[in-house]
């Protein structure tokens, strides 16, 4: 523990300000390549991980000291890692990831909630492919069957009127326009999103975010941020009535009576995998309705298929919003986001031009479409629901082991397990989740973290994880608990 001490703290000198020298010092340097894990299968790789029938090509690009001294010099700043040794990440296949020299790992994180086919599936990679060899990219002044085929697709995934898309590039930009769709038809301003949300990093979503963690000191006007419905850490429990009370005080108090709209997440993801409290989102979306206001069903994370029990998140709350807003798993990595409305609210887009140069990418589109022909191929929603049901329920087994695992919650594969010093005061265990995660880390298993206070394993793994892939989670996770 002490080598990984040094080395977080050699690394953190590195990234500092005073790095402006370009260079990366000669004892950072070591500390990055300092002990590469230990083989897979090793003395020290216990449990034995799933066996798995891939073995990646060779490396022979640049080392992680070498990246790691480019990224301090050329990228910027803000750019943090994971692990007191950063990974180089060169391979993947499926729910596995490869390292530098060759090393595997399962993949419990997912890109951050966004690899859900798998990573470099080949259905995904042949429509990638064959697309970018007939045209990579033009323009939708122009027509192409891709784009219209995707957003086809999409519509029939929807409830209701829900019928019509427009196309981004990320989750930021796809909440941006849902948020001014919503203004425009309301002629409202005034937006409601939840305490502990995160919606993105761009002006408007950045105001709808609501953890300090995550906010600059720029301009945010507009977002009211109600009491969040957390059933863990809130003041009510589960009782999601009640929760929802605060909409109606900030409709009554905080506005002129009349809202533009109210958007949140089913499940929240960067907030910890906090799932809303039972009946909070129908009674919320019937105040914001009476109101004048738009629902916006935030699907980045737990959209696609990944709650398991449903295709959207917030289909497991009985509701159906009026907008709904996606990126992340509809590309299994590739740079794709989305909005889906219906005709008449779409109309509002035509009082100017609206356009977005790389929205509806052909390349894109193309990779999207392979996506959802994927999970109805594979049934990977029924996969993400059997066995992530199944993996909460080893999770909860663990928490009666260990004191420290404060709450386990989720749906199929968007887990949380919180880990806190003292379950009655619930004090956030900041400095032994990153302890646990090294630990995991070094015997194969990469898991991420969040939630405000860091402390939250956040568990989202591709959605053909397996049963098998579970039980060598749980018994990793289980010795790097054994280890604090």
């Amino acid at each position: 523990m002490q080598r990984l001490a040094s080395s977080r703290r050699l690394l953190q000198a590195a990234l500092a300000p005073a790095r402006a020298n370009s260079s990366l010092s000669a004892a950072a340097a070591a500390a990055v390549a300092v002990a590469a894990p230990a083989p897979e299968n090793g003395a020290d790789a216990v449990p034995k991980m799933p066996a798995f029938d891939y073995t990646p090509p060779p490396y022979d690009g640049p080392r992680a000291e070498e990246i790691f001294r480019k990224r301090a010099q050329f990228l910027s700043p803000s750019l943090f890692h994971f692990y007191d040794r950063p990974l180089n990440i060169v391979d993947g296949k499926m729910q596995y990831l490869f390292d530098e020299d060759g090393r595997r790992y399962l993949d419990a994180f997912g890109g951050i909630a966004t690899v859900c086919c798998g990573h470099c599936h080949p259905d995904v990679v042949e429509a990638i492919v064959n697309q970018a060899k007939r045209i990579q990219h033009s323009t939708v002044l122009y027509l192409n069957h891709a784009i219209a085929d995707f957003a086809e697709a999409l519509a029939s995934k929807m409830p209701g009127g829900l019928k019509v898309v427009f196309f981004t590039n990320s989750g930021t930009e796809a909440n941006e326009l849902a948020l001014m769709i919503a203004r425009l038809y309301t002629g409202c301003n005034d937006i409601i999103s939840l305490r502990n949300g995160y919606h993105g990093n761009a002006a408007g979503t950045m105001g709808a975010t609501a953890q300090s963690n995550w906010k600059f000191n720029v301009v945010q006007t507009g977002v009211h941020h109600a009491l969040n419905p957390d059933p863990y850490r809130g003041a009510f429990g589960s009782d999601g009535e009640k929760y929802a009370r605060d909409v109606q005080e900030i409709i009554e108090f905080g506005t002129t009576g009349r809202v533009g709209g109210f958007i949140s997440e089913a499940i929240q993801g960067v907030g910890g995998i906090v799932e809303l409290a039972p009946g909070y989102l129908p009674v919320a979306y019937d105040m914001v309705r009476k109101a004048g206001g738009l629902c916006i069903a935030d699907e980045v994370q737990a959209g696609v298929a990944r709650t398991g029990s449903h295709f959207w998140g917030f289909e497991g709350h009985g509701v159906i919003p009026d907008i709904v807003t996606m990126a992340k798993g509809i590309g299994n990595g590739i740079p794709i986001g989305a909005v889906v409305t219906t005709p008449e609210i779409a109309q509002v887009l035509t009082r100017r031009s609206y356009f977005n140069t790389f929205g509806g990418n052909p390349v894109s589109t193309a990779g999207g479409h392979a996506v959802l022909k994927v999970l109805e191929k594979e049934k990977l929603q029924e996969n993400a629901f059997v066995v992530g049901s199944y993996l909460k329920e080893q999770l909860n087994k663990l928490k009666e082991k260990h004191e420290i695992i404060g709450d386990v919650r989720g749906k199929g594969f968007l887990l949380g397990v919180e880990l806190v010093t003292d379950c009655e005061k619930k004090t956030p265990a900041k400095a032994e989740i990153s302890h646990a995660m090294n630990h995991m880390k070094d015997m194969g298993v990469l898991v991420g973290k969040g939630g405000f206070y860091g402390n939250v394993f956040r568990i989202t793994p591709p959605l053909c994880f397996t049963k098998e892939d579970s039980d060598f989670f749980i018994d990793v996770m289980d010795i790097a608990l054994s280890k604090l």
